[in-house]
């Protein structure tokens, strides 16, 4: 009889650690690199994200990957550049190269146009709408810009970002 009150013990011990265990699980430091840390590992700077993405997904043997912002974002660049990102943004990742691009737009003069890829040549990125490049140094894209406001965020008001860039026609 001892025995079995022992095994019953020890049976209801268990499950009352596993409940606990499943109620209120122990935090485990996740080292799952930030999309931030992603894109430094492909060789592209941190800025041509903005902030606020809160999740995203990679393939590592196609590249195709996936990033969630925390809602739409769109912000103004010195120079007639308007960017939006929406709250999902999809293509394929390589070193110094994202194509495929979805979800990412520049109004240039009165038209919304898709960026489809980005490369890295050296100092500079050149970023595409399939008609038409323009290059950038990189050193513009070591800051993540901020919804709103870009670059120049003073007291959440939208200021304008100077941005140097070249333009040529594909």
């Amino acid at each position: 009889m001892a025995v079995h009150l022992t095994t019953i013990s020890i049976a209801l011990f268990l499950l009352i650690q596993s409940s606990l265990a499943t109620l209120f699980p122990l935090n485990i430091t996740d080292d799952t690199p930030s999309a931030y840390e992603v894109l430094q590992g492909y060789n592209f700077p941190v800025g041509i994200l903005p902030k606020g993405v809160v999740k995203y997904d990679l393939d590592e043997s196609t590249g195709q990957f996936h990033a969630y912002l925390d809602g739409s974002c769109s912000f103004s660049l010195e120079g007639s550049y308007q960017l939006k990102y929406k709250s999902k943004i999809s293509g394929y990742i390589s070193n110094n190269r994202l194509r495929d691009l979805s979800g990412i737009s520049v109004k240039i003069l009165f038209l919304w146009l898709n960026i489809v890829e980005v490369t890295r040549d050296g100092d500079e990125l050149e970023f595409s709408v399939g008609i038409a490049s323009a290059s950038f140094p990189i050193d513009n894209f070591y800051e993540c810009p901020q919804c709103g406001c870009g670059l120049d965020c003073v007291n959440g008001k939208v200021s304008k970002l100077r941005i140097k860039s070249s333009f040529s026609s594909i």
